[in-house]
């Protein structure tokens, strides 16, 4: 999540130490190296290790939030994050009410998304994943090239975010060693199969199949909303007459310049090309219904009464399962790496020790 709102901000499962913050950890952490985290939790709240600010007694500027096993989350780290998102909720105006509802929900996410990444560093330190120099320098530039940016670019980008060179390294080593800790985990229990492919495929006639439009001309008699029942009787029989007309044999074209009330008329009533899932469901059951050349019953809709030609019908031709089916295979195995990751890391926090302190 991007700390300060900067266009350039590294991916949101990154997880570096907020800027200020190592030394809070590295102290708590690194002076009680074999305390388990629930007791430690409770000899840091019995001894009073809160941090102060001078001058004043006892007041809280930072604490234990999370216990994930062995590793914390405080404070701090959560805060760093959510500060830039607290000021754009509170910037639009919503009453303080939603306001504290909304900044409440994204505390919540933050926490969620900060556990799951102290359980899979978890895991990467358990398996000994480790990535080299070289990779996060082909990482790096990768993400240099897929954002169209230069060094210097990257560099201010980074500045905007109170990043250093060093420790946005650091959040690419993570982000790798998560990815390789997924492939090791998730992956290998992906299977799309030929056969799979082939159902997606005859499910999804709407996707893969042809896509049918519709050309469509109207006339319109429009009614005043202030138009009393008599007012719409009179205007219902005019239309009534150009249908009679229409069934004559009439032109409809012709018929459209000389009596619709639309800004189209002197095109002869052309709307162009619709889709049946693009109209009103009253229209799109009339169309659906009539065949190309014909028109529709007097429909009574909310611009006043309407009558609509089919001139066309026009179907592409549908795509085959040869040329689509890379991209169903790929729609498919990111539908199971998330199932799969998701189902994985739920069962990491079953087996884990979590305590969320409020």
């Amino acid at each position: 999540m991007p700390r300060n709102g900067s266009a350039l901000s590294v991916p949101d499962s990154l997880d570096a130490e907020p800027p200020g913050r190592h030394q809070v950890r590295k102290r708590l952490q690194g002076r009680f190296p074999r305390l388990r985290c629930a007791t430690f939790l409770c000899f840091w709240l019995v001894t009073g290790l809160l941090c102060t600010v001078p001058g004043q007694s006892a007041e809280v500027v930072d604490r234990i939030v999370v216990v994930v096993n062995d590793d914390i989350i405080l404070l701090s780290d959560i805060q760093s994050l959510l500060n830039p998102y607290e000021e754009k909720v509170r910037a639009m105006g919503y009453p303080e009410e939603q306001q504290a509802r909304m900044i409440f929900q994204i505390r919540e996410d933050f926490i969620k998304q900060m556990i799951e990444q102290k359980l899979t560093d978890q895991q990467v330190k358990k398996y000994g994943l480790t990535v080299s120099e070289e990779e996060i320098n082909i990482a790096i530039e990768r993400l240099k090239e897929r954002r169209s940016i230069t060094d210097e670019d990257l560099r201010k980008g980074l500045a905007l975010d109170n990043l250093t060179m060093e420790e946005f390294r650091l959040q690419m080593k993570n982000q790798l060693l998560r990815t390789r800790l997924v492939d090791y985990e998730v992956k290998s229990r992906v299977v799309i199969t030929e056969e799979g492919i082939k159902k997606y495929y005859e499910k999804h006639p709407e996707i893969y199949g042809g896509l049918k439009q519709y050309q469509l001309r109207n006339i319109i008699l429009r009614v005043s909303s202030y138009a009393n029942e008599n007012e719409k009787r009179v205007v219902r029989e005019k239309m009534e007459s150009i249908y009679a007309q229409l069934k004559g044999g009439a032109d409809f074209s012709e018929m459209a310049r000389r009596y619709s009330e639309s800004s189209l008329a002197a095109d002869g009533g052309d709307l162009g090309l619709f889709r049946l899932e693009d109209m009103a469901p009253t229209l799109r059951e009339a169309i659906e219904n009539t065949q190309a050349g014909g028109f529709t019953p007097i429909l009574d809709t909310d611009q006043g009464y309407q009558i609509f030609y089919v001139e066309r019908i026009l179907t592409d031709k549908s795509r085959s399962l040869e040329s689509v089916s890379k991209q169903i295979e790929q729609k498919l195995y990111e539908e199971q790496l998330n199932s799969k990751f998701s189902a994985w890391i739920e069962d990491l926090r079953k087996r884990s020790h979590i305590k969320i302190v409020r």
